[in-house]
């Protein structure tokens, strides 16, 4: 038996491996792994030069590397040079629009002259301005719509042109809507007073609304001795550094301070205004209405017709697609845009003779420019239209409806059958008569509304009821001691002034100016207090508040339990974002017709003395708007809730709310009260604050007692409430006083209103417990953009204050 080694085992599977192997493919040379060593190459002394080394990387460039000093250089070079190219284009803006201005490649330079003293003669700046005697102008009659005085002024030598007009002051509508327009004002003020009570009055509303560039101008400087123009000119400047610090007053009494004026007002610096920047713009100055032929009415008229308003277009590019405003008369649709010839053409001027000592006078003649053919810039797109819709479409059917149940079918059929009898025309229907709705029915949900807001009055007001009692009998004391003296006195002088002072006073309106301050002072002492109702229950009267924990942080779901006015509205989803992206495009408009809920941050004129409610009827001027309104008052916080102001205050800025067109800030707000006479008198000031139907707007009412018994940190409190549901109902909602106690309800005592009370600390005899509840409160529907002229303003006779014995 043959036996095999290990070694002749190993070396028989070898031969057969490497055959195996040799028979498949040849065997792969090895490879060196990343992990070989790699010595260094011999330095032999020689270095490459620079054409083997471009011929080696063959174009090829190697990334240079930054240190971070490099870096932070420059990043800082390109800052530099990124700012310095910003400041460039915003100087060449300005210069460019600088020069625009008045020039031929724009519109003219409209100037408005405001008359701020009675005494003054506007006309007679004007005039002077206008007459022969101007030297070296041009000019050419050009009468704007609306103002009675007004012309067209070119100058060839300043390469400049003008338009003036003269707005009536006594018109405040229209003297704040030229002033909306103007680039700049040229004030006419009195030599010796400046400007007087109704001069003021215009400075203060102009002011809040934003004033342009502006210029002041004084007469008769000239005809006063040589040592009293010094004097004259210092007193006036120290009047005009009160409104105008640091303005220079310019006479105007020859034809070379005219020629210095207009200088002055071609080459001043001009003041942009935000809220007419970013909006076209125009002042008719032809205006013309053709009617729409009434053939398919059969010959009646239909009462449209087609508006013709030519002007120049100031601000941003007027598109013909969006909706115009004429301030007064509301939203209109564009049909086309044509391009007129200019009125009033820098160098297209026919020489007129020149004056004897004058040169380079020439004035436009009748028919010095050609008539030409109007040419058609844009035609409104139908389908790119915007709509005319202010209010969203209301489906009463929108909410959730289930099926009446049986009860509910019974409740109507009672209520049909013992519906009451009514007159309705001949041949109405059961069916129709039941739409018929009486005035009492049309009126019932507004007057529900407005109920608790009533009864909170009248329950605020009962203290002031009281001190009108203690007021008449002692009246009726001081009458019954003194009817002697009237009877001694009745034929005096005094007595006959006394009466005639009497006949000018109107009882009514001191009646209800008395009964408004009333209820300032007592929401002042007393803010948000009310007394609970003896005849009703609490739950019942209080049923739409609650109780927070606290204001601060407490949760208000700002969509729960909407008023129907709502439906009617718009609302952003983000309405900065959307702001920022109506500004940015320029071929939007910024103004739309769309109705929601503005919010204002207004501030009362120190003028106003007189209480402002809430809820009170105002004439608002925002931006190019103007209309009548009833708005709310809230206090201006960050936080999600926001407090109801009774009244207007005088010490911090106020926020008014109110339902109105959207209108995208910036822009002015001017606030109006109309007497009973017409006038109406500056009451507040601000600017538009956001457009945010979502604002929470709460209510507060204070509910207060007396603890009559304390121990320690318990009390038993009375006067809060006076039936043992009440208490119950009430039992959640937190106490605090007046101190700074906070507590609970822990129990009622009896059936009359007694309870016992927990606190955090001890008690006092002389504190008082409150309870405050919260309801939320919206604007009222009372929009409405016709607004009356007002009547020439005056300045309202101050009336006297009541004593503090009235309140106490």
């Amino acid at each position: 038996m043959r036996k095999w080694t290990t070694s002749s085992k190993l070396a028989g599977c070898c031969m057969l491996v490497a055959k195996m192997v040799s028979g498949a493919e040849q065997q792969q040379g090895h490879r060196a792994g990343v992990y070989k060593q790699k010595n260094k190459g011999h330095k032999h002394g020689k270095h490459r030069t620079k054409g083997e080394i471009e011929r080696e990387n063959k174009g090829r460039v190697s990334v240079t590397a930054l240190t971070k000093k490099q870096r932070k250089e420059a990043r800082k070079m390109d800052k530099r040079h990124k700012a310095n190219q910003l400041r460039r284009n915003k100087k060449d803006l300005v210069l460019t629009e600088k020069r625009r201005l008045g020039s031929r490649d724009g519109p003219p330079h409209l100037v408005a002259v405001v008359a701020l003293h009675a005494g003054v003669d506007a006309e007679a700046v004007t005039r002077l301005l206008r007459c022969e005697g101007a030297g070296g102008l041009v000019r050419e009659e050009n009468s704007v719509c609306g103002v009675s005085d007004s012309f067209g002024l070119v100058m060839p030598r300043f390469k400049q042109r003008f338009t003036f007009l003269r707005p009536d002051t006594a018109d405040m509508h229209s003297l704040l809507d030229v002033v909306k327009v103007a680039d700049s004002l040229v004030f006419v003020l009195d030599s010796t007073e400046g400007w007087d009570s109704y001069g003021d009055h215009c400075l203060s509303c102009l002011f809040s609304q934003g004033l342009p560039a502006h210029a002041l101008v004084c007469q008769g400087v000239s005809d006063l001795a040589v040592k009293k123009r010094v004097d004259s000119r210092r007193a006036l400047a120290k009047i005009s550094e009160i409104r105008f610090p640091g303005a220079r007053l310019f006479p105007l009494d020859s034809d070379q301070d005219a020629t210095l004026m207009l200088r002055h007002l071609g080459a001043q610096r001009q003041r942009r205004l935000g809220f007419r920047s970013r909006r076209p713009h125009l002042l008719a100055q032809q205006v013309s209405y053709t009617p729409n032929s009434s053939e398919g009415s059969g010959g009646a008229p239909t009462g449209l017709g087609t508006l013709c308003v030519s002007g120049y277009v100031r601000g941003c590019p007027l598109q013909v697609d969006r909706l115009v405003h004429i301030s007064g008369f509301g939203d209109f649709l564009l049909s086309q845009i044509d391009a007129p010839i200019d009125p009033l053409p820098l160098n297209s001027m026919t020489p007129r003779p020149a004056k004897p000592g004058k040169e380079g006078d020439v004035d436009m003649q009748d028919g010095g420019v050609e008539a030409a053919s109007v040419r058609v810039l844009m035609k409104a797109d139908p389908a790119r239209r915007e709509s005319l819709q202010a209010e969203a479409e209301v489906d009463p059917m929108d909410g959730e409806q289930t099926w009446p149940t049986d009860t509910e079918l019974l409740e109507a059929e009672e209520a049909r059958k013992s519906k009451r009898v009514m007159k309705v025309p001949k041949g109405t229907s059961d069916y129709q008569a039941t739409w018929i709705v009486d005035e009492e029915d049309e009126n019932g949900e507004e007057d529900e509304e407005s109920t608790d807001d009533e009864e909170d009055e009248d329950l605020m007001m009962e203290e002031s009821i009281d001190g009108e009692d203690l007021d008449s009998q002692v009246d009726a004391a001081s009458v019954g001691g003194s009817e002697e003296e009237e009877e001694l006195n009745s034929t005096s002088d005094k007595g006959g002034a006394d009466q005639r002072y009497d006949e000018h006073m109107d009882e009514a309106e001191e009646g209800e100016g008395l009964k408004r301050y009333r209820e300032a002072r007592a929401n002042e002492m007393f803010p948000d207090e009310v007394d609970t109702p003896l005849d009703q229950s609490a739950k019942n009267r209080f049923q739409r508040y609650r109780g927070l924990k606290s204001f601060r942080s407490s949760p208000w779901d700002p969509l729960e339990n909407l008023p129907a006015d709502y439906s009617r509205i718009f609302q952003f989803q983000s309405f900065e974002r959307t702001r920022r992206r109506v500004l940015a495009e320029a071929a939007q408009e910024e103004e739309g017709a769309m109705m929601s809920v503005m919010h204002m941050l207004v501030r009362r004129h120190p003028s106003n003395t007189d209480p402002i409610k809430s809820k009170e009827e105002l004439v608002f001027h925002c931006g190019f708007r103007r209309f009548r309104a009833c708005p709310i008052f809230s206090q201006h916080t960050s936080a999600d809730k926001h407090k109801l102001e009774r009244f207007l205050r005088a010490d911090a800025p106020t926020v008014v709310s109110v339902y109105a067109p959207i209108t995208f800030p910036t822009a002015g707000v001017l606030l109006f009260k109309q007497r009973e006479d017409g006038m109406q008198d500056l009451v507040g000031t601000g600017s538009l604050l956001s457009c945010d139907p979502q604002r929470v707007v709460l209510k507060r009412i204070v509910l207060s007692g007396h603890p009559f018994k304390i121990n320690r940190r318990s009390a038993v409190c009375r006067y809060m409430f006076f039936n043992r549901d009440d208490i119950l109902w009430f039992k959640p909602v937190e106490l605090r006083t007046k101190w700074g106690r906070r507590g609970h309800i822990k129990e009622a005592l009896g059936t009359h209103g007694h309870m016992k009370c927990v606190f955090d600390s001890q008690m006092r005899s002389q504190d008082t417990v409150m309870m405050n509840l919260y309801k939320r409160v919206y604007p009222r529907w009372t929009y409405d953009p016709y607004v009356p002229l007002p009547l020439p303003w005056v300045k309202g006779e101050g009336t006297q204050v009541p004593d503090d014995f009235d309140m106490e």
